[in-house]
């Protein structure tokens, strides 16, 4: 039964409903959409309560007009795009002309990669290549170049640093690096960090202070991956990593956010500042667009804090209120104050589930253990609702031969399901039932 709306004199209060821990989450089916009239702006208000904003802020003058005439001498729209895009080559560019054809240079590349003998991702390999020698002729400029050959010159590196210790789940902590080692945000991370860490998992954190120094306080060096970021001023890592083999360095945010989540089975979000959101939304962004695997999200607070249920209000309110998100998609994300309740949802989540991937239109989802028939019954007659109509229902399967990559999971059981790559938060719900059973 859903509880009483809570008294609160700053905010307007949203109806809650309780998880089996007694923990207040949202209730989307429940929302307040009162709003204050003009009249009532500007109003005296009760004593606690905080009207933005607090003080006046500079408005940017009004930029004068344009000069007469100005706009008759402009070239049109479509001849200044026109203009800027044709190809520009460095002057000191001196290329052979006719240009060689791609089928010659695509034999001179097999001709390199062979040099080093066989290798079953040739064909992507080629692909770099090929793509890198196209941009002799596309006027690339040499920054675009730059862009290009340091953005694959630190993921590879970056990959290379992370290829041992693929045995092992590795969780991504992302928070505040405003946070004081004295701040119950600070502790709550440390803690966490140490449960993960009994449960064989390894954390991956910006590397700065704050929350990322307590996550690797908590896990300790030998359990740490910093992902730091070069800035114009001086970027100083934790003393948890600094100095580690497992520090990665990049000079591009997206580049380091690729490696956050592409080495997390999981992400635990603390309070902070923008950057903490961005990376936040980003996640959720890609999960809920099928562009990531689904993960366990959890976003841990201070006992008894109310940042994370505040930001969930947020989201009932004016995402799932305006019809802006789905109510699935509140599945994809789960809110505690207990870290350790935080460590066992994701431990949890693998219980039985292992991994997924997709062939061709079937999404395959690999268990540790099989399920008895009727509980493959039981799962469609729950999840009907995300699979593509006429494609066939939720079988029990063999591996693909497109698995073949991966041979160390070929004898994993499978289940295949003609999956409608949108309700994301029914497929978590999905998965957890798997777990379950």
């Amino acid at each position: 039964m859903a509880d009483a709306p809570e008294s609160h004199p700053s905010r307007k209060t949203t109806r809650r409903l309780n998880d089996h821990r007694g923990f207040p989450l949202v209730d989307p089916s429940a929302q307040t959409t009162a709003k204050k009239s003009e009249a009532e702006l500007g109003k005296p208000q009760e004593p606690g309560t905080v009207s933005l904003p607090m003080k006046p802020e500079p408005v940017a003058a009004t930029p004068p007009p344009p000069p007469e005439a100005f706009f008759e001498t402009q070239p049109p729209a479509s001849r200044l795009t026109a203009e800027r895009a044709k190809v520009h080559r460095p002057m000191e560019a001196k290329l052979v002309e006719p240009a060689p054809s791609i089928q010659s240079l695509e034999r001179k590349v097999a001709e390199l990669i062979a040099m080093q003998g066989e290798h079953p991702g040739q064909d992507l390999i080629s692909d770099i290549m090929m793509t890198a020698l196209r941009m002799v002729r596309d006027g690339s400029t040499r920054g675009d170049m730059k862009i290009l050959a340091a953005s694959l010159r630190e993921l590879r590196y970056a990959f290379n640093i992370f290829r041992p210790y693929q045995d092992r789940r590795k969780v991504t902590v992302f928070g505040s690096a405003r946070t004081q080692p004295e701040d119950a945000e600070y502790q709550q991370a440390k803690h966490f960090a140490e449960e993960m860490v009994k449960r064989n998992y390894m954390i991956i954190t910006g590397a700065g202070p704050g929350i990322m120094e307590a996550a690797q306080a908590g896990a300790g060096r030998e359990n740490s991956f910093g992902v730091n970021i070069k800035l114009p001023f001086e970027q100083r890592s934790n003393p948890f990593i600094e100095g580690d083999k497992k520090l990665i360095n990049f000079r591009y945010f997206f580049t380091r956010k690729l490696c956050f989540v592409k080495e997390a089975s999981a992400i635990a979000l603390f309070p902070g500042g923008f950057g903490t959101h961005d990376e936040m939304f980003e996640t959720l962004t890609l999960i809920q667009t099928g562009k990531s695997s689904l993960f366990p999200i959890v976003l841990i607070d201070k006992n008894g804090g109310n940042y994370w249920r505040e930001w969930a209000d947020y989201v009932a309110d004016h995402l799932l209120g305006q019809k802006l998100i789905s109510e699935d998609d509140m599945q994809l994300f789960k809110i505690t104050d207990d870290p350790q309740w935080a460590a066992d949802e994701i431990t949890n989540f693998y219980t039985r589930y292992h991994s997924c991937r997709y062939i061709k239109d079937t999404l395959v989802l690999r268990m540790t253990s099989r399920l008895t028939k009727a509980n493959i019954e039981q799962l469609n007659d729950h999840y009907a609702s995300i699979l593509i109509a006429g494609k066939g229902k939720i079988v029990e399967c063999e591996s693909f031969p497109e698995e073949g990559s991966e041979p160390e999971l070929l004898a994993l059981p499978r289940l295949a399901l003609p999956f409608n790559r949108r309700n994301f938060g029914k497929l978590r719900l999905l998965i957890d039932e798997i777990n379950r059973a």
